[in-house]
């Protein structure tokens, strides 16, 4: 995928959201930090309080545990819309031309589901991989080699 420069680039998951903006240009790209966040979200064994209840059947004598709430997924796809509200207000603030997101099936998921138009109509790729927990160089490569796979 091509970066051309100044773009802004986001790379979040349900816990981490890094932007980027690209100093360099589409041959050499550069990112460059400019705002970090994480947020804390033990497993969901450790928010639940109790086991999930029962539901009884009034028409015979069926018993079927009501599905669980997942805290933790809740947490994750709530910091998802809390990162397309950012990107709301640094496009309403005209702080981005240019945007790729590169985040995990499930997030962008939760992302393009929060996408305020502004946001939309600004966005050139989307790359759906999680490299929260990779390197800036390592991102630098995968992103400029999505633009290969994408031209074979």
């Amino acid at each position: 995928m091509r970066m051309p420069n100044d773009v802004f680039v986001v790379v979040a998951d349900g816990r981490k959201m890094l932007f980027f903006r690209n100093e360099g240009d589409a041959a050499y790209p550069q990112l460059e930090l400019e705002r970090k966040r994480k947020q804390e979200n033990p497993p969901n064994r450790e928010q639940k309080t109790d086991e999930a209840g029962r539901s009884f059947s009034s028409a015979g004598a069926r018993r079927s545990k009501m599905q669980e709430t997942d805290f933790h997924q809740l947490e994750e796809d709530r910091f998802a819309a809390e990162t397309a509200d950012l990107l709301y207000k640094r496009a309403h603030a005209n702080d981005f031309e240019k945007l790729i997101i590169v985040a995990p099936p499930r997030t962008l998921g939760e992302l393009r589901k929060n996408y305020h138009q502004s946001v939309s109509e600004r966005i050139i790729g989307e790359i759906d991989k999680d490299l929260t927990g990779h390197t800036i160089e390592d991102i630098e490569k995968i992103i400029k080699a999505a633009d290969q796979k994408a031209a074979d």
